[in-house]
C-alpha cells in the first residue's frame, strides 16, 4: 500500500469506562497522513476522552478496551517508555487549559526548550533560538523578550499559543488540537487556525480537532465525527455534514449561535463609576535589555447603572482583564472608583472585605481557580464560610445544590473533585462559586469560553435571567463578539490599555467607527462560519 495512502492512525471499537458509569461506547474512524478528522459535540460527550484513551493518557481507574493503531502500532499495548518516546516527538496533544501542560516555575522557553532538547537533541543554544522562532509563529509579540517570561506574567490567550508551540515544536506527524482557540480572540484564533493548517501542508501533518463548535471545524476539518453521549452519531466529509446534516443533534449544534438581545432600560441609577484608571507593571531586564514600565490600563473611564451590562471587548492583552481587576481593586491602580456612591480609592484590604460579597469575579480559566484537593460542594460554598460563617453545614449543601441547579448542573456533581467534570461543567461550578452570594457586581472574566456554543446560550440566559430577577449588574470580559452582542447593553472596545470606541451594543455591531472595531467583527463571523 502508498505510504500517503496508508492510514496513519486507525481507531476501532473503542470503549472507555469508570466503574458502571461508561464515557466512550464503541467509538471507529480512521484517519491518513495530511488530513484532520473534527470531533464535535457538546461538554461531557467524550470527545477528549476518546482521544486520551486512545493514547493510553487517562487515569489509572479508567478501563480502555478496543484498537488504536498508530500506523503499525498498537497504542494500547504499549509500555509507558516506548509511549513516551512517542509523545510530544511523533504525536504531540495542544489541550484545553493552558496551565495544565505549563508549570509555574519556569519561563516559557525555558519549557519549550526542555522539549527541543529532550525530543529533538538540541543544543541548549539551538533549543532557544527555535524556542523564539516558535513563539513567533504562534504569534506571540516580542518573542525574543518573551521567552524570557513565566506562564503568570501572560494572558490567558498568551498562554495558549505558548501550549501549541510547545506542541508543533518537533513538527510531529499527528498533532492533537483540543479545543486549541478555546483562550484565544478571534483575530488571534484565526492566524492559529491559518498556521495550523501551514504546518499540515508542509509536513504532511495529520490533525484530530476537537471542538465544541461546528461552525469553526467545517472550515478547516476533511472529515467531522459529532459525538453525544459517547457514541459517534454522525460522520461524514465536513462540508456533506455541514450542508445535509441528518441528526438533530447535529442540526442542533448548527445552529447553536448566541441571539442579540433587546436592551431597552436606559434610566437606571449608577452603580460604578471610574475615572482616569490607570495600571502600571514593571518589567525586568534580560541580560541585553533594560527594565521598563507599561500602562496594562492608561486613563480609561466608564460608568455602569445598576442591573446593567458592559461589554469588554478586544484582543487577548488588550488590558480588558487588568481593568476589570482594578474596578474591584484587585491590582494597584491610579484614578477614582466609586462604588454605589461609595469612594473605594483609598479603601484598604480589610476596609475592602466586608464588600466583597457584593462585588464578584469569574475567572477565565476554571482549572487554575477551582482548588484540585477541594469537592465541588466546598468550592461553591467558600464565600459562605467567609461572610456566613454561622450557617451550617447542611445549610450550606443545600445552597450549594441549588447554585449548581441555577447553573444547569446535576447538584449530585456537588460530591465531585473538579478533574472528575468537563472544561464546561468546571466553568459553570466557578460561575455558581460568584452567584451564590448574591452579589449585585459581577465580573466575568471570558465566562464561556470553556463551553460549547449550546451550553453557552443557556449559561447567556441564565445570566439574564438572574440579572432581571436581582437587578445583578455584570461587566463581561470577552474576544467573542456573540457573546458581548448577546448580552451586553453597551460595548468598550479596548486596544492597547485604552477605550478607543463605546457605545450601546447595537450600534458598536452594526455601525464600528474604528477599524480595530470592524476587524474584530469580521473575525468573529468568520468564527461562527459565516
Amino acid at each position: 500500500m502508498d505510504a500517503a495512502a496508508k492510514p496513519l492512525l486507525r481507531v476501532r471499537d473503542l470503549r472507555v469506562s469508570y466503574g458502571p458509569a461508561s464515557v466512550v461506547k464503541g467509538v471507529s474512524f480512521t484517519l491518513r497522513r495530511g488530513e484532520t478528522a473534527a470531533i464535535v459535540g457538546e461538554s461531557g460527550s467524550g470527545k477528549t476522552q476518546t482521544v486520551l484513551g486512545a493514547l493510553g493518557l487517562l487515569p489509572r481507574q479508567a478501563v480502555t478496551t478496543g484498537s488504536a493503531i498508530f500506523e503499525d502500532t498498537e497504542l494500547l499495548a504499549l509500555s509507558r517508555r516506548r509511549l513516551d518516546a512517542l509523545l510530544g516527538r511523533r504525536i504531540a496533544m495542544v489541550f484545553q487549559e493552558p496551565m495544565s501542560s505549563l508549570d509555574p516555575l519556569f519561563t516559557v522557553g525555558a519549557q519549550i526548550g526542555a522539549i527541543l532538547r529532550l525530543k529533538a537533541e538540541l543544543s541548549r543554544r539551538a533549543a532557544t533560538a527555535r524556542a523564539k522562532e516558535l513563539l513567533d509563529l504562534a504569534g506571540i509579540a516580542e518573542p525574543g523578550r518573551r521567552v524570557h517570561a513565566y506562564p503568570h506574567e501572560m494572558s490567558g490567550g498568551q498562554r495558549q499559543r505558548v501550549a501549541i508551540a510547545m506542541a508543533i515544536a518537533c513538527n510531529p506527524d499527528l498533532l492533537i488540537a483540543d479545543e486549541p482557540t478555546t483562550a484565544l480572540d478571534v483575530t488571534v484564533a484565526a492566524r492559529i487556525l491559518e498556521l495550523l493548517a501551514k504546518l499540515k501542508q508542509s509536513f504532511g501533518m495529520a490533525m484530530i480537532f476537537i471542538s465544541h463548535d461546528l461552525g469553526l471545524v467545517r472550515r478547516i476539518a476533511n472529515s467531522v465525527h459529532v459525538m453525544r453521549e459517547g457514541e459517534i452519531i454522525e460522520a461524514g466529509s465536513a462540508a456533506e455534514v455541514a450542508a445535509n446534516p441528518r441528526h438533530e443533534y447535529t442540526r442542533m449544534l448548527l445552529a447553536a449561535m448566541p441571539r442579540a438581545r433587546a436592551h431597552t432600560r436606559t434610566d437606571a441609577p449608577v452603580l460604578l463609576r471610574a475615572e482616569n484608571i490607570g495600571v502600571r507593571f514593571s518589567l525586568r531586564g534580560g541580560l541585553l535589555s533594560a527594565a521598563r514600565e507599561i500602562k496594562a490600563v492608561d486613563g480609561v473611564s466608564l460608568c455602569l447603572g445598576q442591573g446593567r451590562t458592559l461589554g469588554l471587548a478586544g484582543e487577548s492583552g488588550s488590558g480588558k482583564s487588568t481593568l476589570a481587576r482594578a474596578l474591584l481593586k484587585l491590582v494597584p491602580a491610579s484614578g477614582m472608583i466609586r462604588f454605589d456612591g461609595r469612594n473605594l480609592t483609598r479603601l484598604d484590604r480589610a476596609a475592602m472585605r466586608p464588600l466583597r460579597r457584593s462585588m464578584q469575579l469569574v475567572f477565565q480559566d476554571p482549572y487554575g481557580s477551582l482548588s484540585p484537593l477541594m469537592r465541588v460542594d466546598d468550592i461553591v460554598t467558600e464565600g459562605l464560610r467567609v461572610h456566613e460563617p454561622a450557617m451550617s453545614r447542611s445549610a450550606r449543601d443545600a445552597r450549594a445544590a441549588l447554585a449548581l441547579e441555577e447553573v444547569l448542573l446535576d447538584p449530585e456533581l456537588r460530591h465531585r473533585f473538579p478533574q472528575q467534570l468537563s472544561g464546561g461543567q468546571r466553568q459553570r461550578v466557578a460561575i455558581a462559586r460568584a452567584m451564590i452570594l448574591k452579589p449585585r457586581l459581577v465580573v466575568l472574566d471570558e465566562p464561556t469560553s470553556a463551553l460549547d456554543r449550546a451550553v453557552q446560550i443557556g449559561i447567556l440566559a441564565l445570566l439574564e435571567q438572574l440579572q432581571d430577577a436581582h437587578g445583578l449588574t455584570y461587566v463581561i470580559i470577552s474576544h467573542d463578539l456573540a457573546v458581548i452582542r448577546a448580552v451586553a447593553d453597551e460595548i468598550a472596545v479596548m486596544k492597547d490599555g485604552r477605550i478607543i470606541e463605546q457605545g450601546p451594543a447595537r450600534e458598536i455591531v452594526e455601525r464600528p467607527r474604528e477599524p480595530y472595531t470592524r476587524a474584530l467583527i469580521a473575525a468573529a463571523l468568520l468564527a461562527e462560519g459565516k
